[in-house]
């Protein structure tokens, strides 16, 4: 190529194919036909007994922790509801404790209200009875023993209420012009009475013979103590219409002193 100019152009000497002539093909040689790799397909190998061993401690473990999670609420709910009603039974347990702390502060205050103790003293005639009482009784003298007559005092917590023979009373004093033979027969009738409920004991006041009788009160519904006892000639009955205030007769009656 001189002075930048190009080369004649070289007429084709080969004259192309025909669009009808079909073109010629090659068979392909083996060694030139693209490799297809084969992949043999195996059979699932069967479990082994190492895999189903594992299944069943599996499915065991599973068991397992469902029934002790299953255990484990149930000993909650046990818990929880013992535990309530160990603390109701506590709490009930404090409330009875402070109502009998109560009960006991409010009796040992009514007896500390009761002292200094007063001194009862009967009519000189008839053997001038004396005894203690508490200071927060009331006493009524209903009849003073005039004109031979017998003698009647009532004694009771705050005031004595109407006398009858259905009322009670914390003491009933009768100094009667009877004989101790006489007032003690109409009790004995009540003892030989099957059906009664009274019975009868020996003992003594300020020294001289008496008779306790403990039960139901002749000529009424009430139950409660009597002491008998004679004062030269005439016949102490000494009575409390309720076993309440059996703690406050008997100490009463320990004070008696009379002129024999």
């Amino acid at each position: 190529m001189e002075n930048g100019q190009l080369p004649p152009i070289q007429p084709l000497t080969q004259t192309p194919p025909s669009a009808s002539t079909p073109p010629t093909t090659q068979p392909i040689k083996p060694e030139e036909r693209p490799m297809v790799q084969q992949v043999n397909v195996l059979p699932k190998p069967p479990k082994s007994h190492t895999e189903l061993i594992k299944t069943i401690v599996i499915i065991v473990l599973s068991l397992t922790t469902v029934t002790f999670i299953g255990l484990f609420i149930w000993m909650m709910v046990q818990y929880n509801d013992v535990n309530d009603n160990l603390q109701n039974k506590i709490n009930d347990a404090v409330a009875i404790a402070k109502e009998e702390q109560a009960t006991k502060d409010e009796a040992e205050f009514l007896e500390r209200e009761k002292t200094p103790y007063k001194t009862f003293s009967g009519p000189i005639d008839y053997g001038q009875l004396t005894f203690e009482y508490p200071k927060t009784w009331s006493v009524y003298v209903a009849a003073a023993a005039t004109a031979g007559g017998d003698f009647n005092a009532y004694f009771n917590p705050g005031q004595v209420d109407a006398v009858g023979k259905d009322t009670i009373n914390a003491l009933r004093v009768t100094i009667q012009n009877k004989s101790f033979e006489e007032v003690t027969a109409t009790y004995q009738k009540e003892l030989d009475n099957k059906d009664k409920n009274l019975t009868m004991e020996a003992t003594t006041v300020n020294g001289a013979p008496a008779n306790r009788y403990t039960g139901t009160i002749p000529g009424t519904d009430l139950s409660g103590f009597i002491v008998i006892f004679k004062i030269r000639d005439k016949t102490v009955i000494m009575q409390t219409d309720n076993v309440l205030f059996e703690n406050d007769f008997n100490r009463l009656i320990e004070t008696v002193t009379f002129n024999a």
